[in-house]
């Protein structure tokens, strides 16, 4: 059975009305509940799975697959990836943990229960983000475009480019898939950007200035880069690189 396809975040967000959207929507993070996050995790991928928080993490020689508990943020179970691979997006499909790496072309494939490594998938260029809509793998190298994947082959089956109105969106980033649409980090941006799958257009922000409390901001702490949704409860988690913290949180129309 294929991962299931994330829905009931659409319940969250204010409606936006039927009929095409001409105008982006804006929604700020409105409630939030600070639980720990490991401040050594330079945050590349972050999903649930069974209820449970998974996270890839980067840098050479220190890049890692983890399953974390959402409530305390306690890394139950790691896997360290060889020294020489920079650790990026991951996403679950059908049981398998897929992680990509930044310039090394692999994509490694664990079983996402015992953490014993399946395969290793070879892609041309950079590997920045990944999620799945229940049929492909979807991936970003940094660009502003997306790429859908054989999950079997990591053969790329179409691309999508992605445009806020007629720009062209770069530095896509984090990916998550909810409610059958893309949510993307952009890299460097403290904002999410919500995107048509079919169409490639943004068609909704959320804002997420201030969410790391300013007493959590040291020079160690990077971007924003975490979107998680638990399909269990409807709830969405934000984190950011080697962040202290990470949010449960809900958004509201600006």
């Amino acid at each position: 059975m294929a991962a299931a396809v994330f829905t009931g975040f659409a319940s969250m967000l204010p409606s936006r009305g039927s009929g095409p959207q001409t105008d982006v929507a804006r929604y700020v993070i409105d409630t939030k509940e600070e639980i720990r996050h490991d401040l050594a995790a330079y945050t590349q991928g972050f999903f649930f799975h069974d209820g449970y928080l998974y996270e890839s993490t980067g840098q050479y020689g220190e890049s890692s697959f983890r399953k974390v508990d959402p409530a305390t943020g306690k890394v139950l179970k790691q896997e360290i990836l060889p020294a020489q691979y920079f650790g990026e997006g991951s996403c679950v499909f059908d049981g398998r943990a897929y992680i990509l790496s930044w310039y090394e072309g692999t994509c490694f494939v664990y079983d996402i229960d015992s953490f014993t490594k399946l395969a290793e998938l070879k892609y041309q260029g950079q590997g920045w983000g990944l999620t799945t809509d229940g049929r492909s793998l979807i991936m970003s190298d940094g660009t502003s475009r997306l790429s859908f994947r054989d999950p079997m082959t990591f053969i790329e089956q179409r691309t999508l480019t992605v445009r806020d109105g007629g720009d062209e969106v770069q530095y896509l980033n984090e990916l998550e898939y909810i409610d059958g649409e893309i949510w993307a980090n952009v890299y460097g941006l403290d904002e999410i950007f919500i995107i048509d799958p079919l169409s490639g257009q943004v068609t909704a922000k959320v804002d997420c200035r201030g969410l790391l409390d300013s007493r959590y901001r040291t020079s160690a702490v990077d971007v924003l880069n975490g979107i998680a949704w638990n399909p269990v409860d409807s709830s969405l988690y934000l984190t950011g690189k080697y962040w202290p913290r990470m949010y449960k949180v809900t958004v509201k129309e600006k």
